[in-house]
């Protein structure tokens, strides 16, 4: 088995690679990496609290839900290609924008907000099209490998971004006579950086050949749900929307949590979360092996309920060590569940649906992140950060309620007829909706 999987690794074809790149790339810079490690940190060296930086992340991820949907149909005239570039440009030039807050004309606080704005659009952009894409230049061989790979890689990036992002207030601090604890200008230059290196991501993906031996219009997986697609889409959205908002209070707070209330170094909080991020590559690689013994939808599942504990754990052991190890649990599953979840939305549902598919889950991480921020920063304010991240275990086990309810395995009773029509997991049981 393992000998196969390095086999299928090693055939990965040249545009899945260049993707990937770009993956790498987007992990170490933004998502996960210097921009997750020290925009929070930023904010309040100019001063903000807690409840501003739920607001900004909140707005940023509720603009880039509700504009997901209008991008994935979109991409049925323009194509997935030159929406992700468009997307990659737009994160450029937003997260490039939001440090120079100080020197803005208009208030540095809608400054921030506007400008954040303006990458996670583009974030939407990636996160909707990145999907469609993988399977455009993928072959069904490669496919679950590439999207393990691309899951892996964020965090794998991310570790080093964290390291990076962690050590680089001290070092800009250092050249300017500054203490990293009060000024905001050595996390400055470190945003200012991890922007442009978002530039080589634009031409590693204008390099992908999209024609050649994989179609564009792919035909059906053979796994699709008989059922009315919408309902399977607003279904599938609402218990990703639940699962997000249970993770998005520990990726926009954690940070904060560990500065304001367990007094850690900057340094430390970096170390930290690349650790945290370091330890869920293996778990994302390891992800075809998960799904071939129990179906990407048990996997989905599993992992899920897994995120609860993790996250009482952080919510009642109120010390650094107790936080990095519900952290490490957290992004592990996490790691596992995401492409998981990617291969089976996108295989239980026509291949034109595709995009909408794509689109509305993608509204769903935005809106789930958006509420974790928004509600997050106000009830941090006012009643701490255990029953905050408490609130973030109810969201995901709820979650995993819901998407069991739905979209459970299901033995047919011996008098009923097999619909043609009904999909089937990769261990082969049929799903089924309810009616």
């Amino acid at each position: 088995m393992v000998a196969r999987y390095l086999t299928t690794l090693s055939q990965i074809n040249r545009d899945a690679r260049l993707f990937l790149l770009t993956s790498a790339l987007f992990g170490f810079a933004i998502f996960g990496g210097i921009y997750t490690t020290l925009l929070n940190l930023y904010l309040l060296r100019l001063g903000y609290q807690a409840d501003f930086a739920g607001l900004v992340n909140g707005t940023g991820q509720v603009v880039l839900g509700l504009s997901a949907v209008p991008i994935g149909l979109l991409g049925r005239y323009l194509g997935s290609k030159r929406l992700l570039t468009a997307g990659l440009a737009a994160i450029t030039l937003g997260f490039s924008l939001i440090p120079l807050a100080e020197f803005s004309p208009f208030p540095p606080a809608a400054w921030i907000i506007v400008t954040h704005m303006i990458g996670q659009l583009g974030i939407g952009l990636y996160f909707v099209h990145s999907g469609p894409f993988i399977m455009q230049i993928t072959s069904p061989r490669e496919r679950n490998h590439v999207y393990a790979l691309n899951t892996a890689l964020w965090p794998l990036a991310g570790f080093a971004g964290s390291l990076v992002g962690g050590l680089l207030p001290g070092f800009f601090a250092g050249q300017l006579g500054l203490e990293p604890s009060q000024a905001a200008a050595p996390y400055r230059y470190p945003l200012i950086i991890a922007a442009v290196l978002m530039v080589p991501a634009v031409a590693a993906l204008s390099n992908i050949r999209t024609g050649g031996r994989v179609k564009l219009d792919l035909p059906p997986s053979g796994r699709e749900m008989n059922g009315a697609p919408v309902l399977i889409i607003v279904i599938m959205g609402l218990a990703v929307l639940l699962r997000v908002a249970g993770e998005g209070v520990v990726r926009t707070f954690l940070n904060i949590y560990l500065d304001t209330d367990l007094q850690l170094t900057t340094a430390h909080i970096g170390l930290l979360l690349a650790v945290g991020q370091l330890l869920s590559v293996p778990a994302a690689l390891a992800m075809p092996l998960f799904v071939r013994r129990w179906g990407d939808g048990l996997t989905y599942l599993y992992c899920t309920w897994g995120m609860v504990p993790s996250l009482i754990l952080i919510a009642l052991v109120p010390t650094w060590a107790a936080a990095g190890l519900g952290f490490m649990s957290l992004m592990s599953l996490i790691a596992i569940a995401r492409p998981a979840i990617v291969v089976f939305q996108l295989e239980v549902i026509l291949p034109r649906w595709r995009t909408l598919m794509a689109g509305a889950t993608t509204t769903a991480v935005g809106l789930g992140w958006g509420l974790a921020s928004w509600g997050g920063g106000y009830l941090v304010t006012r009643l701490g950060y255990g029953p905050l991240f408490i609130g973030g275990a109810i969201l995901s086990a709820a979650s995993a309620v819901l998407f069991w309810a739905f979209f459970r395995p299901r033995t047919p009773s011996a008098r009923q007829t097999v619909d043609p029509n009904s999909g089937f997991d990769s261990g082969g049981k049929k799903y089924q909706v309810r009616s």
